[in-house]
């Protein structure tokens, strides 16, 4: 996907990116609100982008992209830092090179393939309080945050044993679980979804034992409700 608010910079970018046999251009817009509204729609792997353009700035559709990939194209070295503070894939400075472009592409593809080799894996590796620890994702039933250090995490597995995961976010776990299989409930909580026994507005109730003995019931918070509901819906 292509977007630059100016033509000519649009059709050169356009022509070079079909230069290149691995990449097909979906489309080209040159207003970035046409391409907010038509984004829910598109389909599409990469956006090579400017970033100063009228109505909403490159760095604001970033945001929409839901980590898509992008590379920046700008007359303007300042935004570099706001770019990659986005995990932009690269920064090219107008008027763009082609060896330049081609660079940056080879960088998509290596990410793209390390991120589907995580996805065919069924681990993950955590630094934990007794060092790097192997968990698989179908042992993982329960996170919390630890209550003796807020950036360590409490895991529990499905046998019941607790790891103490060290120095690690919501955020960072949330890149290395499965999404369909993991979901944040509140601040504090994370669960696998295959712990779910019934959930109401407010509360779940897990397959998972309190320490004394009754289904362990968590909060599910307001601001991470809806994405609970979707990830259960049938």
């Amino acid at each position: 996907m292509l977007l630059d608010d100016e033509l000519p910079g649009l059709t050169y970018l356009k022509m070079l990116c079909e230069q290149f046999p691995e990449l097909e251009v979906v489309k080209a817009f040159n207003n970035p609100a046409n391409f907010v509204k038509e984004l829910p729609e598109l389909e599409f792997d990469l956006c090579i982008m400017d970033i100063e353009m009228p109505e909403m700035s490159g760095l604001q559709v970033t945001n929409l992209l839901q980590g898509k990939p992008v590379i920046f194209t700008t007359a303007y070295k300042e935004y570099a830092a706001d770019a990659f503070d986005l995990d932009a894939i690269d920064y090219l400075v107008k008027p763009v090179r082609r060896e330049r472009l081609q660079q940056a592409i080879r960088k998509v593809a290596d990410r793209v393939e390390k991120k589907s080799r995580a996805a065919s894996r069924n681990f993950v590796q955590f630094n934990t309080d007794k060092g790097k620890a192997l968990i698989f994702f179908d042992q993982l039933a329960y996170i919390r945050t630890s209550e003796t250090d807020s950036r360590d995490k409490i895991a529990r597995l499905a046998d019941g044993e607790e790891i103490v995961l060290k120095n690690i976010s919501f955020d960072k776990l949330t890149g290395l679980l499965p999404k369909a299989d993991f979901c944040r409930i509140n601040k504090r909580e994370m669960i696998a979804l295959k712990t779910v026994q019934v959930f109401s507005f407010d509360e779940i109730t897990t397959l998972l034992r309190d320490a004394g003995g009754k289904p362990l019931k968590l909060v599910l918070g307001e601001s991470y409700r809806s994405e609970f509901l979707q990830k259960v819906k049938i």
